[in-house]
Parts: C-alpha cells; sequence; structure tokens
C-alpha cells in the first residue's frame, strides 16, 4: 500500500544531496496558514515541540478515524517549516494504521539524516515523534 508518504520518500531518493535541501526549502511554501482558531493555542504556548530550536506549533484532532494535523512554523525557520509541511501533507486524514505503519524515522528514509546538524535532526525528528504519539493517542481515543 503506497502512502502519501511514501511518494514524497520516492521523490526526495530521486534527487541527490543538494537538491534534497532544496526539496525541503520549497515545502516550507506549502505549509497551509494555521487556521484562526488555533491561533490562541499557538499564542498560549500550548502544543508547541519544545524540543525543538525552531518555534513548532503542532496539533493532532480526529475526525472521524482519522488524523486531522494542524500546525505552524515561522517562515524564518524553513527546514522545521518544510519538514512539517511534509508531515502535515502526508498524515492529515491518515488512519491510525497508516500512521503507525510510518517508517520509525522519516528524517533517514528521506534521505535528510545525515544532511543536518545534529541538533536540527533531533528537534525535527522530536516533531515527527510528537506527531505519530499525538495521533495514536487521539485515534484510539473514544468518541
Amino acid at each position: 500500500m503506497s502512502t502519501r508518504f511514501d511518494d514524497i520518500v520516492e521523490l526526495f531518493q530521486s534527487v541527490d544531496g543538494t537538491d534534497r535541501l532544496e526539496l525541503l526549502l520549497d515545502y516550507s511554501d506549502e505549509l497551509p496558514d494555521l487556521p484562526p482558531d488555533y491561533a490562541v493555542l499557538r499564542d498560549a504556548g500550548l502544543n508547541m515541540v519544545h524540543e525543538c530550536q525552531s518555534p513548532v506549533f503542532l496539533m493532532v484532532d480526529k475526525r472521524g478515524d482519522r488524523a486531522h494535523l494542524v500546525a505552524d512554523v515561522p517562515r524564518e525557520s524553513p527546514t522545521a517549516r518544510g519538514f512539517t509541511s511534509i508531515l502535515v501533507q502526508s498524515f492529515d486524514g491518515a488512519t491510525a494504521d497508516e500512521i503507525a505503519g510510518a517508517p520509525a524515522d522519516a528524517l533517514h528514509a528521506l534521505g535528510l539524516d545525515k544532511m543536518l546538524g545534529m541538533q536540527r535532526t533531533r528537534g525535527l525528528r522530536a516533531v515527527y515523534n510528537r506527531m505519530r504519539g499525538e495521533a495514536q493517542r487521539v485515534l484510539s481515543a473514544d468518541g
């Protein structure tokens, strides 16, 4: 079964190192604007991924049996914004099984883990792990 994340991984794997970074930066332009209803949560510091140096707001809601991802990252943080955009594009609307079946290390799957510094890698992995953990928690909740 091919998922949206698999398609993005395939795209990243089809290009070389410098082009992967450019592709990541291209994704930073595709992160949807934060819906106004969520701005108050972001502004209060809720749902922030504190392990990431960039201010990443990430929230997972449940819509039926699927995850709904909402995120915000400042344009001044294009690497974190691009990676978060990939997560939103890949997993917004995903089922619990699709999220559980995603690779344990998204940065490695995308071929970015060796291209980014240790601190940035740690922060982006925290964003990914938060998304997966929150999605599992939200999707397994009753109601």
